[in-house]
């Protein structure tokens, strides 16, 4: 049975610094791509950042740019999401979520539905 289950949401004062984990079980997240998603109450969920499974190549929504950073753990089976410099637009719901890889198959990164696998997310709250 695939799991991915996500940690280390909580409140935050704007300015701060969270860093959220992703540990899978059933699968090999070395095999697959690997993405963070966010939803906000009233909101639509939107790509925050990915990880490639072949090249390590990272993208991240221009919104976190420069913030946020995404990095996986192969040996550990874990993918992190480190934010700094939070703010309240930050506040959502963060899910992990892991496409599998298939040679020579491009995905859009920041589309819900190219991921098979999901966790039940994290709340992330920034707030004074």
């Amino acid at each position: 049975q695939v799991q991915l289950v996500e940690s280390g949401g909580g409140l935050v004062q704007p300015g701060g610094s969270l860093r959220l984990s992703c540990a899978a079980s059933g699968l090999t997240l070395d095999d697959y791509h690997l993405g963070w998603f966010r939803q906000a109450p009233g909101k639509e969920r939107e790509g925050v950042s990915y990880i490639s499974s072949s090249d390590g190549s990272t993208y991240y929504a221009d919104s976190v740019k420069g913030r946020f950073t995404i990095s996986r753990d192969n040996a550990k089976n874990t993918l992190y999401l480190q934010m700094n410099s939070l703010k309240p637009e930050d506040t959502a719901v963060y899910y992990c979520a892991a496409s599998l890889e298939r040679v020579g198959v491009w995905i859009a990164w920041d589309r819900p539905y190219e991921y098979e696998y999901w966790g039940q997310g994290t709340q992330v709250t920034v707030s004074s």
